[in-house]
């Protein structure tokens, strides 16, 4: 037959082209155009142009969907006549003619959007069967029982798919018919039990509809049609697109394709098979396949599918033949087209196919779902093989699944018993016994035992209790909540916001789903989905395997923004370190302060109400503080270390509890009413807009003396005893004039020179500031003329440019992302509109005053993929982030540098 005259009908066209056929081993489409023939029409087209065995069949487009939701569920006047056309065409390939009573051609139809989205959208098989075709079915067949089990599979898919009638009522009615006939599986049943069923399908339909079941062939198509594009807006399709922030306006297609069927006995079979194990990553053969089975058998669990390799079938234990073994002529056609795709794709592949009376024919094609351990051994095997190029390994690895292998994780084959869901805010997995309160935490720990820390909220105060803890669960707070931030900080797993939780402190007791838990019963948490489960769980743990090392040795030979950590404890920065973090960008001193002796100095200080008394309590702090740098220093070996000044409110030091006040008194020598009175006068309404940050050194400038001491003192003595001079960068906190950075920097200065003149060392040095407020951003210009550095912190810049409290915001956050009123959470992938635009506006001025300026940021989204980029296109010098968020933060900032490089090539 001549093709080219098959195609012709086209020609003639003026209006848009709805519809795209291929078959025959040609097609209209290609791969390079999914966005609008979605990704499962454009790799039909692909496969069919590579002379691969594909059914023909035509697609209809994805602006058909946009149209559709566009103009009230309604179809563009064109696209009828066009979707004639095309059956015309695919009936001439076939030979047959849709909705002809003698020789029919029958359809599958199916979804098929431009990203992959398993099973949230509704497929139709074995479309154009009726009363009549059937017998046409089982007379071309020579086969009555495969044609009457093709038209019940049908009447049941399409009355669920597209009439919305429930699917287990098409199973009890099954179930019945085979237990009263003593039958086991559904290959039990014959053609006469089949066509004695169907009459009581479609009396069910009438019941359930009011009208017969439709016999008409475009009646049924169109019905199909319509439900494939209904379910790009069913729940769990809008969930899916939500959860993975698939954008609703890229609709979907509908894949119409002439039906060939793998339950026309013993040499038909139906399956799915993978390039390489999505698993492991293994090159080998993966998939399951079932004989005399048609696409939907596989995945409903009815019947239990067979290896495709004997390989894996003598690993399995299976008695049921492979189908290496049982099909070797289809297996060896697969494994022919399976080295063709991956060559042509250049990537794991995962195949559906069908064996039609033993001749395979391939059903789809798409890049392999895989773990993050499968993709970096993929990638880096596909590049060894030579498929791939270095750079191009490194950005077939999403950063954000290396949390996968960077923490214990909970076997795949352990029960879970689930007690409560929150929120993901840390990933990983732990088990412990319950403790309600960070001392006990801490107690139990020393006494050797294992803990999950439950608490309805955490505060700074918790810090002790949080390291302690192997995991930690709140009632309260969202993604950036200070649990969150902190676990994310120690990698350590958390559940934050999990609201079926009632916390009874007083009790020690827990309260969910009409269960009650006490202090010292076990959980375990699961801080990559959120869940809650009763027991002790068996944990995997985390394995940095040598693809890993391989793959990041690469992504380190890009030219990239450098990477920091986070780290404000010897164990954080060892961590940084073997992690590769290039220095510390926030260490956090007041992270310091909230253990043992050092918390009581610190409210002594808070609560004097002289300078005499402050300076008293200071000097008591002095060695720990220069103790913590000197460490810090030494662990880093000349890397370099940005130490925030003190920050946070100070109602977060002040002491709560009637035998914590009485602590702080004796040690003050001081009544505990007065230390109640100054505890009172120091009470803030909004205290994360109160006195903190640079307005304590404005204020009590002494303190900014004691940690400038701590810091110049601590790097002098690092210097001689690591032979690496320290460079220390003195970092002012939410400054908003240059006034007010010039005030402490004077101090800061003069503490310097001191420390040179006592020590005989002078120390290089750096005095920056934090640009988290928007008129910091704003006045950068002139902020620069003091500041040798800016760090971007927009954990704060977020909330005072949005009004949105980050403690506070999960309540609300959710549907404004649900309803596209933000495209992210602001505080975990920055809002470049906004937030972005200040960031932008801040180095542009700052590098006009300061061309040599350096640029940093040092918030949540230092550590997240999206924001990376971000920071790679304003020109930031390096992005700092949570020590276990090194990884993620090193590939996403090497595949931003090659996106940059692609871009200016382009």
């Amino acid at each position: 037959m001549d093709n080219q005259n098959l195609f012709s009908w086209q020609d003639s066209r003026t209006t848009t082209q709805w519809v795209y056929t291929f078959g025959d081993g040609k097609a209209e489409g290609q791969a390079g155009v999914k966005n609008l023939l979605g990704g499962k029409g454009a790799n039909l087209a692909e496969m069919s142009n590579l002379g691969l065995p594909v059914p023909p069949g035509f697609t209809i487009t994805t602006e058909v969907c946009t149209y559709y939701y566009d103009h009230g569920r309604s179809y563009p006047p064109e696209l009828k006549a066009q979707v004639e056309q095309a059956l015309t065409y695919v009936g001439k390939l076939t030979g047959r003619t849709f909705g002809d009573a003698a020789n029919p051609l029958l359809v599958s139809v199916r979804s098929g959007a431009r990203v992959s989205m398993p099973g949230m959208m509704d497929t139709v098989l074995n479309l154009g069967l009726n009363d009549v075709t059937v017998e046409a079915l089982a007379r071309g067949a020579g086969d009555e029982r495969f044609a009457y089990d093709s038209y019940r599979r049908f009447i049941t898919m399409y009355s669920n798919v597209v009439l919305d009638i429930e699917h287990h009522h098409f199973e009890e009615i099954l179930d019945e018919y085979k237990d009263r006939k003593g039958y086991s599986l559904d290959t039990d049943m014959t053609a006469a039990d089949w066509k004695a069923i169907l009459p009581r399908y479609k009396a069910l339909v009438e019941k359930e509809l009011g009208k017969p079941f439709p016999q008409e062939p475009h009646e049924q198509l169109w019905g199909a049609i319509g439900a494939v594009f209904g379910s790009w807006m069913n729940n769990r399709a809008i969930k899916y697109r939500e959860l993975h922030s698939i954008p609703a306006s890229w609709g979907t297609a509908v894949n119409v394709q002439a039906m060939v069927f793998g339950n026309m006995g013993e040499t038909s079979a139906t399956g799915v098979a993978f390039t390489r194990n999505p698993s492991t990553g293994e090159k080998e053969l993966y998939g399951e396949f079932l004989i005399n089975a048609q696409g939907e058998d596989v995945v409903a669990g009815i019947r239990t599918p067979q290896d495709i390799t004997e390989k894996a079938r003598i690993a399995s234990g299976s008695d049921k033949p492979s189908m290496e073994g049982a099909m070797p002529d289809a297996y060896g056609e697969l494994v022919r087209i399976y080295g063709i795709l991956e060559k042509h794709y250049r990537d794991m592949q995962d195949m559906e196919f069908t064996v039609e009376t033993g001749k395979l024919w391939m059903l789809q094609t798409r890049n392999g779902k895989r773990t993050a351990k499968a993709a970096l051994r993929i990638a880096v095997e596909l590049a060894s093989e030579g498929l791939i190029t270095q750079e191009e390994a490194i950005t077939r690895v999403e950063p954000a699944a290396l949390d996968q292998l960077l923490h214990p994780t909970i076997d795949p084959k352990a029960e879970r018993k689930i007690l409560a869901s929150g929120l993901p805010a840390s990933p990983g997995a732990a088990s412990g016994e319950i403790v309600f309160n960070s001392d006990d935490a801490e107690a139990a720990k020393k006494a050797g035992h294992k803990v999950i820390l439950v608490r309805v909220e955490t505060s700074p105060e918790d810090i002790h209790g949080m390291h302690a803890a192997e995991g930690i669960l709140t009632t309260r707070g969202g993604m950036t909540s200070h649990a969150a931030v902190v676990a994310r900080g120690m990698g350590k797993p958390c559940v934050s916001g999990a609201g079926s939780i009632r916390v009874d402190y007083a009790k020690q007791t827990l309260t969910v789903a009409g269960q009650t838990l006490k202090k010292g019963d076990v959980l375990t948490i699961d801080g990559s989905n959120g869940q809650v489960l009763l027991g002790q769980v068996k944990m995997l743990e985390p394995e940095l395997s040598g693809e890993f090392a391989t793959l990041m040795g690469w992504a380190d030979k890009v030219p990239h923004m450098k990477v920091r950590a986070n780290a404000e404890t010897p164990l954080d920065a060892k961590t940084a370190r073997n992690f590769g973090a290039e220095g510390i960008g926030l260490c956090r001193t007041e992270h310091m302060f909230f253990e043992g002796d050092r918390i009581v100095a610190v409210r002594e200080m808070i609560l004097s109400d002289d300078e005499a008394g402050r300076r008293a309590a200071l000097a008591k702090l002095l060695p720990m503080q220069r103790q913590d740098f000197v460490e810090l220093f030494s662990i880093m070996s000349g890397l370099p270390v940005t130490i925030r000044l003190l920050d946070p409110p100070l109602h977060e030091f002040l002491p709560h509890s009637e035998e914590e006040m009485e602590e702080v008194a004796r040690a003050m020598n001081a009544s505990v009413d007065k230390l109640k009175h100054r505890a009172r006068e120091l009470h803030e309404f909004n205290p994360m807009l109160g006195f903190r940050g640079c307005r304590l050194a404005v204020a009590y400038p002494e303190i900014a003396e004691m940690q400038a001491r701590a810091i110049f003192e601590a790097a002098v003595e690092a210097g001689k005893t690591t032979g690496r001079p320290v460079v220390p960068e003195v970092m002012v906190p939410l400054v908003m004039t240059k006034a007010e950075l010039d005030l402490v920097k004077e101090r800061i200065v003069a503490m310097a020179e001191a420390v040179a003149k006592e020590s005989g060392v002078a120390v290089e040095y750096q005095v920056g500031t934090m640009i988290e407020l928007p008129r910091a951003a704003l006045r950068a210009a002139e902020i620069a003329e003091s500041a040798e550095f800016f760090s971007f912190g927009t954990n704060d810049l977020t909330q005072t440019t949005l009004g949105i409290s980050r403690d506070d915001a999960a309540s609300f956050l959710g549907p404004y992302t649900q309803k596209g009123l933000l495209l992210a959470d602001p505080f975990v992938t920055i809002d470049q509109e906004g937030v972005g635009e200040l960031v932008k506006l801040a180095v542009e001025r700052g590098k006009k005053t300061r061309s040599n300026i350096k640029l940093g940021i040092c918030g949540e989204h230092g550590g997240d993929p999206a924001s990376i980029h971000f920071c790679q296109s304003v020109g930031l010098d390096y992005v700092s982030c949570s020590p276990y968020r090194v990884p993620i933060a090193r590939l996403a900032a090497a595949q931003a540098a090659l996106g940059d490089k692609a871009a200016s090539q382009a």
